[in-house]
């Protein structure tokens, strides 16, 4: 089956989630966050937001984040020690597997990924 993807119009129904911490609830969430699609052993995402996201990893591959609007840090726990990417509109990050990882956005930021679960 073949599935089409209208970013624009997707990430238009998002609403920006203002100030988020690692300690956002789920419920505070809702309308900011949406799966687009179900893709190989996760799904593919898309999220707009400003503040900071708690530490993920995913354990069963990597992780694609593009950055479609805004800009972002990158904050990474790899191998050499932590590490700080700084990400705007056009990029594409690869996350390698099993990477401890979060993003900071304080100017806000749109984002898409391709997220192997669980996370």
């Amino acid at each position: 089956m073949i599935t089409v993807i209208d970013l624009k119009a997707a990430l238009g129904e998002l609403r920006t989630l203002r100030g988020r911490t690692p300690e956002t609830r789920e419920a505070e969430r809702e309308g900011a966050f949406a799966k687009l699609s179900q893709y190989r052993d996760g799904g593919i995402f898309a999220a707009k937001f400003s503040g900071e996201s708690a530490w993920e990893r995913h354990p069963n591959g990597d992780e694609i984040v593009q950055i479609v609007e805004g800009k972002t840090t990158v904050h990474l726990l790899t191998d050499d020690g932590p590490q700080s990417i700084a990400v705007g509109a056009g990029t594409v990050i690869v996350v390698p597997q099993n990477t401890w990882h979060r993003f900071e956005a304080p100017e806000g930021v749109a984002l898409v990924t391709a997220t192997p679960q669980p996370t």
